[in-house]
């Protein structure tokens, strides 16, 4: 089947020149992130397992084209094509450093991504994931507070219920950015652990210095949470990793067993069903 994409300035970029078609096919762990620097902030589990080996590739997906990045306050407001420019030439140089396997970018607008009338991200990405049949799936969760990236992950799931069983991910997680997910339960927890890459797992993230340079401390602040994790992790164990990041299991509802709104709502019952529990034991 051949592959296209909706935008005409999408793009499949291939960091060690490997025709496009052969990168996207030998992809093992796919990342599919709202914007630039998204993969960096939620994958890294997958980047890291794929960097080293001969075996396994991860590939990175960027929903948007990042015309609506953040400035520095007092900033005046840059052109939306210099932007877009500035921040695909930073994913790129991300996917190089990371070793990505391949990185498509699918170039749509936030606003049309937030469209749940508009069916192009949705066949976008059902093309992704038939051209590259991935084991895993990192994208954003449902619990997020950020509305392009809760829109995005219910484009994956969609796109997931369009393939047929044989061909969906065995499984979907949806990784935490602008919310995190210590809150759920200890059962619902995936942890994906972030082990061994302190150097690169910093790098990956300081490529994009037209977000650092706006006041967003991603750096800073995704290590900072990755490491609490850890640490926080277990009250009565020491620490088994050197951090975590948390994600919720997605794979029911890209399987088609349960419906998102309904997954989300199971999982936040079960947080307040246990504060209330506890509340109860010790109430004076």
């Amino acid at each position: 089947m051949e592959f296209v994409l909706s935008k005409p300035g999408a793009e499949v970029f291939v960091p060690d020149g490997t025709p496009s078609r052969a990168a996207l096919g030998r992809t093992t762990h796919l990342g599919i992130g709202a914007h630039a620097d998204d993969l960096e902030l939620m994958a890294a589990h997958g980047i890291f397992e794929c960097y080293a080996s001969g075996e396994r590739w991860f590939a990175g997906v960027v929903a948007t084209d990042g015309a609506g990045s953040p400035r520095a306050p007092g900033e005046t407001p840059a052109n939306a094509s210099d932007v877009r420019t500035t921040r695909r030439g930073e994913q790129k140089r991300a996917a190089e450093l990371g070793r990505y396997g391949a990185l498509v970018l699918l170039d749509h607008s936030s606003a049309e991504a937030k469209d749940a009338r508009n069916g192009a991200l949705l066949s976008d990405l059902e093309a992704v994931l038939r051209a590259t049949a991935p084991t895993v799936v990192y994208t954003h969760n449902l619990a997020d507070a950020h509305d392009t990236h809760v829109a995005v992950a219910l484009a994956v799931v969609a796109a997931c219920r369009r393939l047929a069983d044989a061909e969906k991910p065995e499984r979907v997680v949806g990784c935490e950015v602008w919310r995190g997910l210590d809150w759920l339960s200890p059962e619902a927890k995936v942890a994906l652990p972030i082990d061994g890459q302190r150097d690169l797992e910093t790098a990956l993230i300081r490529v994009f210095e037209s977000q650092l340079g706006a006041g967003k401390r991603f750096d800073a602040g995704a290590v900072g949470r990755r490491r609490a994790n850890a640490a926080f992790n277990d009250i009565r164990e020491a620490d088994r990793h050197e951090g975590i990041v948390w994600a919720m299991d997605l794979t029911p509802a890209a399987r088609g067993d349960v419906e998102p709104d309904e997954l989300v709502t199971r999982h936040l019952r079960a947080f307040e069903e246990d504060v209330r529990r506890r509340l109860a034991r010790f109430v004076r």
